[in-house]
């Protein structure tokens, strides 16, 4: 098995050291963990870093994967928080600055608002909100695609008082999506979203599942987004049965930011 998104205590929401994460790994028998450490340049929120240190960061990520040889493959990555204007050349620098293997881009923010505090909302119906994100999305990686995957693709969905019906937005999920097959970028199933309470809407959806394979798409990675080692591998075995179940023949890895397919 594969875990494409976790978070060691390099990140400001993680607690554990890199180590030990990739330890949590090997326990459970996975191949490859691939560690994905938040870069969230120009976060609006001040109780949250925007910063990384980058030179801690990636010889952590060397002596974890050499510590870890014959036992574990340790996938370097990050995860790169995108925002529209200067800050992709931000975004763009980091991806850049070390050899890395896989680059999450995900969305935390838009329009300048951070999402999870729930103020993305403020002023305007949850419909139009969520049409709101996925118009920002599509905008902003017109521009940018210094990325492997997009992250947790519906993640605005966490953070409404209610899910709407997406038949407000589906053209731009749309647009979303063929941009990524254009790009030759790829999109993850994120079981996080169990751990969120959110049930039966998954990330992504089954209905965003179908649509991205009905269009062409397969680069897909899985991954728990686990910030603690107790969360490592956590229902990868039900990503895995749901890609089949959505008709998905490969699973994607990554070495060195070139993906590699996986017969499932």
């Amino acid at each position: 098995m594969y875990d494409y998104h976790t978070h060691s205590i390099i990140s400001d929401d993680g607690n554990t050291p890199m180590l030990q994460m990739a330890q949590a790994g090997i326990s459970i028998g996975l191949k490859e963990i691939a560690i994905t450490d938040h870069f969230d340049p120009d976060y609006p929120d001040p109780n949250w870093s925007s910063d990384l240190d980058f030179d801690r960061y990636q010889r952590e990520l060397e002596e974890t994967s050499f510590a870890c040889r014959n036992k574990i493959k340790v996938i370097k990555g990050i995860e790169i928080g995108i925002q529209h204007g200067d800050t992709l050349v931000k975004c763009q620098t980091a991806s850049r600055s070390y050899a890395y293997d896989f680059v999450i881009g995900s969305f935390h923010c838009a329009e300048g608002i951070e999402l999870s505090q729930g103020g993305f909302f403020d002023h305007r119906s949850v419909e139009e909100s969520t049409t709101a994100f996925y118009r920002y999305v599509l905008a902003t990686l017109k521009s940018y695609d210094d990325f492997d995957i997009l992250g947790h693709i519906n993640v605005i969905d966490r953070y409404g008082s209610y899910i709407p019906n997406y038949s407000c937005c589906n053209d731009i999920v749309t647009d979303i999506l063929k941009l990524l097959i254009e790009k030759g970028k790829g999109i993850e199933i994120n079981t996080s979203s169990f751990r969120y309470g959110m049930g039966a809407h998954t990330t992504p959806t089954d209905e965003i599942l179908a649509l991205y394979r009905s269009l062409g798409g397969d680069i897909i990675t899985i991954g728990s987004d686990a910030h603690s080692p107790k969360h490592v591998g956590y229902k990868l075995s039900w990503a895995l049965e749901k890609m089949r179940q959505m008709g998905f023949r490969y699973l994607t890895t990554f070495d060195q930011r070139v993906p590699k397919q996986l017969s499932i």
